[in-house]
């Protein structure tokens, strides 16, 4: 399995009460194809500017997808961009991936039986290893989901320890889902004062 998927399964994975953003999860999924990518020899970093690499298949679907979308022209993209524009709703192709080799399913209405509810990871080897994974402290998974909200807090770890290229990668990550938070609370602002005026408030 790959740190894409793992990072899909975990936030599948979460309690229900627990409400995630699809926006954050969507940019750190991105972010884990750049590190699958460069573990799999398909890109490599130059600073910040991703560099294509090697265009043999990497054996799973999105990834070579996301592959296959790289921009092979210099200049190269930036990780931020890439996180932008490969992010766009990334976290529903993965749910509907996992799906689709039955990785996950959609639970019954407890109340209405045919009517599906969220969708969950089934019993598998790829969930165990996902939990696993996630429950290990592996600073690279653990990262992304603190960043993309399935934990309160990312581990401190040092660039010595996960190397240059995904410190680069989890910083972009993490920037990015601020911006988006922020973009979110200015639009909830404007949002409140729009109803506010058609209340008769000032």
């Amino acid at each position: 399995m790959t740190t894409s998927r793992d990072l899909a399964i975990v936030a599948l994975d979460v309690p229900p009460d627990r409400a995630l953003e699809q926006g954050d999860l969507s940019l750190a999924l991105a972010g884990a194809e750049v590190i699958d990518l460069v573990g799999a020899d398909a890109l490599a970093l130059d600073g910040d500017r991703i560099v294509p690499g090697s265009q043999r298949a990497t054996g799973d679907r999105l990834l070579d997808a996301a592959a296959a979308s790289l921009v092979r022209q210099e200049p190269y993209e930036t990780v931020e961009d890439w996180l932008w524009r490969r992010g766009r709703d990334l976290f529903a192709a993965y749910v509907d991936d996992l799906e689709r080799v039955g990785l996950v399913t959609r639970e019954r209405g407890r109340r209405f039986p045919l009517r599906t509810g969220r969708t969950v990871p089934v019993d598998s080897p790829a969930r165990s290893s996902a939990e696993q994974r996630r429950t290990s402290g592996e600073p690279v998974l653990a990262a992304l989901a603190a960043a993309a909200g399935i934990d309160d807090k990312g581990p401190e770890f040092s660039e010595d320890l996960i190397g240059e290229v995904i410190t680069t990668v989890l910083a972009a990550v993490g920037d990015a889902v601020m911006e988006l938070e922020a973009v979110r609370q200015r639009r909830a602002i404007e949002s409140a004062a729009f109803d506010n005026v058609w209340r008769g408030g000032v």
